[in-house]
């Protein structure tokens, strides 16, 4: 069954030039981070200097244009970056990349070498399709602090994505829930990759491809589909 993803028109609205890419992957195999794994994202943090060329994350275009947004929808991109930004911040400094597992690390490396937000959840865990939408504020994104689990809520009219149970990742893509994160029993997945104008629509496309061929590598013979670009 494929998973639905839609995309409000209020989301349309406030940003006319988004699209994503959704691969979705089944019959994964995900488990710790290996030395492969690990390998990508020191090749990723490589190809996000020379994309960079001296410039901080935050002075590309295509970060510029996801501050603009965020600020649009009342978050102040500077404490709350996109996921796309707060990673490569990462990979430019001492502390480098985060290894967290298999499947993370593959999306990590893609969103750092591209610098564009990626995203994967479990498919399992999603309780019906998935919705881009601006919260009302009444809805649960439950979330870890301090060790235990705990019940947020999103700003009214904050961008989140969200399915029947609640909110999947705040602040568009900012923080996922751990409910449907990747972990290492996970065998089916999606994964999201978001840009705005100014970024090419083709230039996503590849960065799905590349995601797409090294989901197959590491987990031969799962079922992937590649979707066109949707906005």
């Amino acid at each position: 069954m494929t998973l639905s993803l839609t995309v409000s028109d209020e989301v349309r609205a406030l940003a006319p030039g988004f699209t994503h890419v959704a691969i979705e992957a089944h019959g994964l195999v995900n488990g710790p981070t290996t030395e492969a794994s690990s390998a990508l994202l020191d090749d990723a943090a490589r190809r996000l200097a020379l994309r960079l060329d001296g410039r901080a994350p935050h002075e590309d275009p295509h970060m510029v244009a996801w501050r603009e947004a965020y600020t649009a929808f009342g978050s102040k991109p500077s404490r709350t970056r996109n996921s796309a930004e707060a990673l490569a911040k990462r990979a430019l400094s001492d502390a480098g990349l985060p290894r967290i597992n298999q499947l993370v690390d593959l999306y990590n490396a893609i969103s750092v070498a591209h610098l564009i937000p990626v995203g994967g959840e479990d498919i399992d865990r999603i309780e019906g399709g998935m919705r881009l939408v601006r919260a009302t504020g009444e809805e649960d994104f439950v979330t870890v602090a301090g060790g235990e689990e705990v019940v947020e809520h999103p700003d009214a009219g904050e961008v989140v994505w969200r399915d029947e149970a609640g909110v999947t990742c705040r602040r568009w893509n900012w923080r996922q829930g751990p409910r449907t994160r990747l972990t290492e029993g996970t065998t089916s997945g999606v994964f999201l990759l978001e840009s705005l104008a100014p970024m090419p629509v083709p230039d996503v496309e590849r960065a799905a491809a590349e995601l797409a061929e090294l989901l197959e590598k590491f987990s031969p013979g799962a079922r992937i589909t590649v979707r066109p670009p949707a906005s």
